[in-house]
C-alpha cells in the first residue's frame, strides 16, 4: 500500500508537462506541480521538456543549380507549445524535423547555385523557418529560428574560389598600388608647378625690384651730375678714363676707338693749352729778356 501511494503521487518540475492516460486514453494534462494519479488507472507519460531546445542536425549533402554537391549544417530552434499534440500527432518530433529540415533545404538550396547559396543565408534561413513553422504548428512545436552552420563546397571547387579570391586581392592590389602611384605622381606634378610659378612670380618680382633700383641710381647719379654743372672739359676727361675699361677682360681681341675720341682730345688739348698760356702770363720774365 505504501508503494501505491508513493507512486500515485507525482511532483511536475517547472517547464516541464506531463501526459496522463486514463485506461489507455488521453485523460489530461499536468501542470508544474503536485498531482494525485488513481494507482491502476492512470498512467503517467515521460515528461515533455517545454523550454526552447536546439538540435544539431549532421551535413546534408545538396546539389546546388549548377549540379555541384555542398555539404550544409543546419541548427534549429524549437519549443513544443502544445504537449498533447507533440505526444499523440507524431511519433518523434525531433526526427520528423530533422528529415523536414532536410528535405525542405535540398529545395531550397536546389533552386540556387553555388555563389547565391553561400551569400544567401539569411534568405534560406528565413524559407527553411517558413516551411518548417508552417509544417510544425499542427504537432504542437514552434520553429523559432533555422541557423546554417556552414556550407561546405567540394575540394576542387574550394580551391578554385581560393585562386580566385587570391587573384580578386592581387588585382586589387595592383589597382590600388597604381592608384598610389598615379596621386603621388599628380602631387608631384602639382607640386613642382606651384613651385615654378612662385620662382618666376619671385623672379619678376626681383627683376622690377632691381630695375627699380638701377633706374633709382642712374637718376640720382643723373641729378648728381645735373647738380654739379659739369663743363666740356670734365666730360671729356671722364670719357677718356671710361676707355679702358672697354678693353678689359680675356675674349676682347678687337678694340675699336670711337669716333668721339678725336673730340675728346681736342677739348682736352684746349683745356691744357688754355692752361698753359694762363701759366706763362703770370710767370715773371727772365733777367735776359729784362736786359733786353
Amino acid at each position: 500500500m505504501i508503494i501505491v501511494l508513493l507512486r500515485s503521487v507525482r511532483i511536475v518540475p517547472q517547464a516541464r508537462a506531463g501526459i496522463v492516460e486514463r485506461l489507455g486514453k488521453y485523460h489530461r494534462t499536468l501542470l508544474p506541480g503536485l498531482t494525485i494519479l488513481i494507482p491502476f488507472v492512470d498512467r503517467l507519460l515521460p515528461m515533455l521538456d517545454l523550454r526552447e531546445q536546439v538540435v544539431s542536425f549532421p551535413p546534408q549533402p545538396v546539389i546546388t543549380e549548377d549540379n555541384l554537391v555542398v555539404s550544409i549544417d543546419t541548427v534549429v530552434y524549437f519549443q513544443i507549445t502544445e504537449p498533447r499534440a507533440a505526444t499523440y500527432e507524431i511519433a518523434n518530433y525531433i526526427q520528423a524535423v530533422e528529415q523536414l529540415t532536410t528535405t525542405t533545404l535540398r529545395n531550397v538550396v536546389g533552386g540556387l547555385n553555388l555563389e547565391e547559396a553561400l551569400t544567401s543565408r539569411d534568405q534560406i534561413n528565413g524559407q527553411l523557418r517558413g516551411v518548417l513553422d508552417e509544417a510544425t504548428g499542427k504537432w504542437g512545436i514552434r520553429v523559432s529560428r533555422v541557423e546554417l552552420k556552414a556550407i561546405d563546397p567540394p575540394l576542387s571547387i574550394q580551391d578554385s574560389m581560393e585562386k580566385q579570391m587570391r587573384a580578386e586581392r592581387d588585382r586589387r592590389a595592383a589597382i590600388l598600388t597604381a592608384e598610389g602611384t598615379k596621386q603621388s605622381a599628380i602631387l608631384t606634378a602639382e607640386g613642382q608647378r606651384q613651385a615654378s610659378i612662385l620662382k618666376a612670380e619671385g623672379d619678376a618680382k626681383a627683376s622690377i625690384l632691381r630695375a627699380d633700383g638701377e633706374a633709382q641710381a642712374i637718376q640720382k647719379v643723373f641729378d648728381a651730375i645735373h647738380a654739379g654743372k659739369p663743363d666740356q672739359k670734365l666730360l671729356a676727361y671722364q670719357y677718356l678714363q671710361t676707355l679702358p675699361k672697354i678693353a678689359e677682360g680675356s675674349s676682347n681681341k678687337l678694340w675699336i676707338i670711337p669716333s668721339e675720341v678725336g673730340e675728346a682730345l681736342k677739348g682736352i688739348g684746349g683745356a691744357l693749352g688754355n692752361f698753359t698760356e694762363g701759366d706763362g702770363e703770370n710767370k715773371p720774365e727772365s733777367p735776359s729778356s729784362t736786359l733786353m
